[in-house]
């Protein structure tokens, strides 16, 4: 289906969840169970198909990206205390991963299994004292690949690596580049190693739009979320990229483009786009019996933005 049109209103969507905290990454089960990151005391919150939710917690830290590893138990990145975590079915919580290459995984950001049981993490930077007014543009990023030959990592010097997929053929790696507001892939070959980095959509998707989450849908479409944009959008088969929905002040985001053109940004400058109804949104998660039901993260709600799709999302691993 050609997607190069699709929109959404505000009245079009549901909320899922309630009292969340930051849930920045969400992870949904074939039987309507959603797993979903909350930055309270470190943990994730599952919340049932019938939306009663419990809180799994004490990881300290904050937790971003989720994962299925194939033994069902989810994985973490941890932005806060710089390790990969596990989280098993019982709730025991442990400590899997700390370092690649002899580099800390400083900022862990994303974690990602694919259909081989192949781990891919992004690190944002390897700055460990980075705060959000410090600025994104490091260009010290990573990607490390976790298989059966250990831990190393496979892409270096990304301007701030945010979420990473694959897409349906498992023959590119897809990396949101959130500083330089784009997307970027990487050919990926049979040794798990990359080869040379190219845009992917456009070269800059606009002003503020800083790309944070990734999801395939079924039909090649790249859904994005932009954080600072407080919205989401889509980049289509052919490159193309509009957005689906956003709650930006117009008046707020023209005077950050003058501030941009001018050189003149600072952080605090993007707290002036802070939507009304869209806060800071980070990923999106196809989900629901015919795989059509998405769930949108985000760091500045206690609920997820819910709509359906018109095309059913990318089945990942733990789907087949």
């Amino acid at each position: 289906m050609d997607l190069r049109h699709f929109t959404l209103a505000f009245d079009d969507l549901t909320y899922t969840g309630r009292g969340l905290h930051a849930p920045e990454s969400v992870l949904a089960e074939l039987d309507g169970t959603l797993w979903v990151s909350d930055k309270r005391d470190g943990g994730c919150v599952r919340i049932a198909p019938d939306g009663t939710q419990r809180f799994f917690g004490g990881w300290g830290g904050s937790p971003n990206g989720l994962a299925f590893d194939v033994d069902g138990s989810v994985l973490t990145a941890n932005f806060g205390t710089h390790r990969v975590q596990r989280l098993h079915r019982d709730g025991r919580v442990e400590t899997v991963l700390t370092a690649v290459d002899g580099q800390p995984l400083h900022r862990a950001n994303f974690v990602f299994v694919d259909g081989q049981g192949r781990w891919w993490l992004t690190c944002s930077t390897r700055d460990p004292g980075w705060r959000v007014g410090d600025g994104l543009h490091r260009r010290d990023g990573f990607v490390a690949l976790v298989d059966g030959r250990g831990a190393r990592i496979v892409a270096d010097g990304l301007d701030f690596a945010n979420e990473a997929r694959l897409d349906a053929t498992g023959r590119w790696l897809y990396v949101a580049e959130t500083a330089a507001r784009r997307v970027v892939r990487f050919p990926v070959r049979a040794d798990g190693s990359l080869g040379a980095r190219e845009v992917y959509g456009p070269s800059d998707l606009g002003v503020a739009a800083l790309v944070d989450g990734l999801a395939f849908d079924a039909a090649g479409n790249l859904w994005v979320t932009t954080v600072v944009r407080n919205g989401l959008g889509l980049i289509t088969p052919d490159g193309d990229y509009h957005v689906v929905i956003e709650d930006v002040p117009a008046d707020a985001l023209a005077a950050y483009a003058a501030k941009a053109a001018a050189g003149t940004l600072v952080p605090d400058d993007e707290a002036a786009l802070v939507g009304t109804r869209l806060r800071l949104l980070t990923s999106v998660t196809f989900g629901g019996p015919d795989l059509r039901t998405v769930y949108v993260g985000s760091v500045g709600m206690d609920t997820l933005p819910t709509f359906r799709s018109p095309v059913p999302g990318l089945p990942l691993h733990h789907w087949r």
